[in-house]
């Protein structure tokens, strides 16, 4: 069997490496010319590093991740520690520690397991169909390829999605843009091994720690949809975003790179179900466009890949009832972490003002345990972690 993957992301590597872990014929075809990953870095949760680990990259995973050994959310005028408590809780429940990782080295690792010279790269997907014993993908350079399967993994934007649905759909904008960068460890924002989160106003300004001594750093600012922006101006956007805030976000503000920094809209997609067509699927951001507010983003379309095996594991032969069994497995998981991260980003930024206040006033007096059990909620029911 042969499985055509569009998209060399994180989804569309894991499922490329999982699919041939079982023997499939697998090629990956990717529109840019080189890795740039969107974002400087991700929250991978205990469900997406057990992923990862079952991909055989336990080791390089490890090496990579950034060591989170206590949470804190601080207010975000004062400096105060609303509330600071241990992540061990968490890695006792689900047996696994998460890493925040460099997006980019993420992405490099994935591309390495499987191979960086078995990558087609500059190769734009132009169209997709479903010809009944096969399907065939075309690139803007006029070139066809026929598979068993192909599996879009191709984005926000996805064309495969266009193809499944009949048609397009319009992504939701989650009402903030995020500024995101990498910056080397500095006590005077956060502890090194502390995931640190300055709440107030319906923003946040976070730090988490990656490898190499390094924070991954964001700025949620809330603002309309197209609002211009210079690449290069980061510091003074949030300068005037974020004026009156702690010490702790001025010297993070200092710090930052602003040549380096990122701008990204967020959007979502409402949950949808169908994500098979004949010989054609979707994974990953393709399937289940997300907020990065509960960092399951990525995690999900990990889960995606190792469902996908699963699938093919079961169904060797038959692509048809091994897509279905996919979908089946996913659709419904992958949906609710959509509509979790949305009810989080809600919340986060104050669209009710009345329940983002009385969210503040409950982490002055939490210890931890409400939270973790909303992160277990989140990591727990995908195919290497399933809910009890």
């Amino acid at each position: 069997m042969k499985a055509v993957v569009i998209g060399a992301g994180m989804g569309g590597m894991s499922a490329a490496i999982a699919l041939r872990q079982i023997g499939i014929d697998t090629e990956v075809y990717e529109r840019v010319t080189e890795n740039k990953p969107v974002g400087a870095a991700i929250s991978v949760w205990s469900n997406g590093v057990k992923c990862l680990n079952y991909l055989g990259l336990e080791q390089q995973t490890a090496r990579l991740g950034g060591i989170v050994d206590t949470m804190s959310y601080v207010d975000a005028h004062t400096g105060e520690t609303l509330c600071r408590f241990s992540m061990q809780p968490l890695i006792d429940q689900v047996g696994q520690r998460p890493y925040p990782i460099a997006r980019a080295e993420l992405q490099l690792m994935l591309m390495e397991a499987y191979g960086l010279d078995r990558i087609n790269f500059g190769m734009k997907m132009v169209g997709v169909e479903d010809g009944g014993d096969t399907a065939t993908a075309t690139f803007a350079d006029g070139t066809t390829v026929p598979a068993d399967v192909i599996i879009g993994a191709d984005g926000a934007n996805s064309i495969t999605r266009e193809y499944v649905l009949g048609g397009p759909v319009t992504r939701r904008y989650a009402g903030y843009a995020n500024f995101n960068g990498l910056v080397e460890v500095d006590e005077r924002i956060g502890p090194a091994t502390e995931w640190t989160t300055y709440v107030g106003d319906g923003k946040r300004v976070s730090v988490m720690p990656v490898a190499d001594n390094r924070f991954y750093f964001f700025f949620d600012v809330v603002e309309p949809q197209g609002t211009d922006y210079e690449r290069g101006s980061a510091r003074e956007v949030l300068r005037n975003h974020f004026a009156d805030w702690a010490p702790g976000v001025q010297a993070l503000i200092d710090k930052l790179d602003p040549t380096t920094t990122n701008r990204v809209e967020i959007l979502d997609l409402d949950p949808f179900h169908t994500w098979v067509k004949g010989r054609v699927a979707v994974l990953g951001d393709a399937a289940h466009n997300t907020t990065p507010d509960i960092g399951q983003g990525g995690c999900s379309a990990m889960e995606d890949a190792i469902a996908l095996q699963w699938a093919f594991r079961d169904h060797p032969d038959n692509a048809h009832a091994a897509l279905a069994a996919y979908q089946q497995a996913r659709a419904e998981r992958a949906g609710d972490l959509v509509l979790r991260a949305r009810k989080r980003c809600d919340v986060t930024h104050a669209k009710d003002p009345v329940k983002t206040a009385a969210w503040y006033e409950e982490l002055r007096n939490e210890d931890g345990t409400n939270i973790i059990r909303g992160i277990v909620g989140n990591i727990m029911g995908g195919p290497v972690t399933p809910a009890d």
